[in-house]
């Protein structure tokens, strides 16, 4: 026996109009922490800001704190395929070629809208679940650069401790550079910043792979 099928309204289905309410409903929420105004936010006011139904609001999401941890792991995830899927198109190419690609795609990923960089570099004010999710969020955005270094670098950094402190320096140092420039503390185009961003990364990497292979050979 086939299920019956789901009922739709102006070409879309149930689904897809659940999804359409819930991507307001973070359209909303990026706009208010981005403003720095979550501590203050209601159910009630997102609802408005986005324009729907306040029992629409729970067919997503359960609290606030729900709407507003589904915004930075839709931003990461957004980070996390746009930066993956060019270094799976770029790995026959040479590393610096690579690398440039890479950065490229993650600096555009959190700039083109700047709200969406602020929160994921930024953090959610008010919140230290926020606060502690944006920082698992960053860790597992970490080990994914982890990954990638392994496999770019080889058995240089597949034991040595560099392999994890290197990546966290590299992310960290990103983000700070980021936000630096979402602010107008670095007064530079995007293209110097991707530029700048790519050098420093080659230069801790293959450092860190020569450290580790000559530590290999002692």
């Amino acid at each position: 026996m086939t299920d019956a099928p789901r009922r739709t309204y102006g070409g879309q289905s149930a689904d897809a109009r659940r999804l359409a309410r819930r991507a307001r409903l973070l359209d909303a929420a990026i706009e208010v922490i981005a403003d720095n105004a979550w501590r203050t936010l209601t159910v009630d006011r997102l609802c408005a800001d986005a324009g729907l139904n306040k029992r629409y609001f729970y067919e997503s999401f359960a609290t606030l704190d729900d709407v507003a941890t589904a915004v930075v792991d839709d931003i990461s995830e957004d980070v996390r395929t746009a930066t993956m899927d060019v270094a799976a198109q770029r790995a026959d190419e040479p590393l610096d070629q690579q690398a440039r690609a890479v950065v490229d795609a993650l600096v555009r990923a959190l700039v083109e809208d700047p709200r969406r960089g602020r929160i994921l570099l930024g953090g959610v004010a008010g919140s230290v679940a926020l606060h502690e999710h944006r920082g698992a969020v960053m860790r597992g955005l970490t080990a994914v650069l982890v990954s990638h270094a392994r496999s770019v670098h080889g058995v240089e950094l597949e034991k040595d401790p560099l392999a994890e402190v290197a990546p966290a320096f590299i992310v960290g140092g990103t983000a700070d550079a980021i936000l630096a420039y979402l602010d107008g503390r670095a007064r530079m185009s995007l293209d110097s910043l991707v530029t700048a961003l790519t050098t420093l990364w080659l230069i801790t990497g293959n450092g860190a792979a020569e450290v580790a292979r000559h530590r290999l050979d002692g």
